[in-house]
């Protein structure tokens, strides 16, 4: 991170940042072949450590690539606002983000499954969901256990407010 005093290390700004963005972009890399998508996502965050939960259909090429190559890379922004400078290299835009990497794990066991899906909507739409065997059974969940992360906000330039 080049501007350290952006930097947000406070565990409820972190998390006010991950119930509010609502999508997380996923990247991937197989034999030198990078894929990046946009995807929903419920996680936990306890003492500073964060796994992220992820759904998907049982079979394609997000979970091929997870399988051959499961070290990931994401990212997480809200709060995006442009603003207008003078000059052209005033323009810039404020943000809040989280960024990091992590391994992939596809997910087996049917409570952790169930658990997964019951986060991920949480997270999603803020209510309480619960699911039976049936209804995981037909997906795909993919948790990330997050190596390292950071948290950052670009406010508004002084001169701007």
């Amino acid at each position: 991170m080049t501007k350290r005093e952006n930097r947000i290390t406070e565990p409820a700004q972190i998390a006010r940042i991950l119930d509010t963005a609502k999508v997380l972009y996923l990247g991937l890399a197989v034999d030198n072949e990078p894929y990046v998508l946009p995807m929903n996502y419920g996680y936990t965050l306890k003492e500073g450590k964060l796994v992220l939960y992820l759904h998907s259909a049982v079979k394609g090429r997000k979970l091929d690539m997870i399988q051959a190559n499961p070290k990931v890379f994401f990212s997480i922004d809200c709060d995006r606002m442009p603003f207008e400078g003078c000059v052209p290299c005033q323009y810039g835009l404020v943000y809040s983000s989280i960024m990091g990497r992590g391994t992939a794990t596809i997910v087996e066991d049917m409570e952790e499954k169930k658990q997964a899906m019951t986060l991920l909507m949480k997270t999603q739409t803020g209510k309480d969901f619960t699911f039976e065997d049936r209804l995981v059974s037909i997906v795909a969940v993919i948790r990330i256990d997050v190596a390292e992360y950071t948290a950052k906000h670009r406010p508004l330039p002084e001169a701007m407010r």
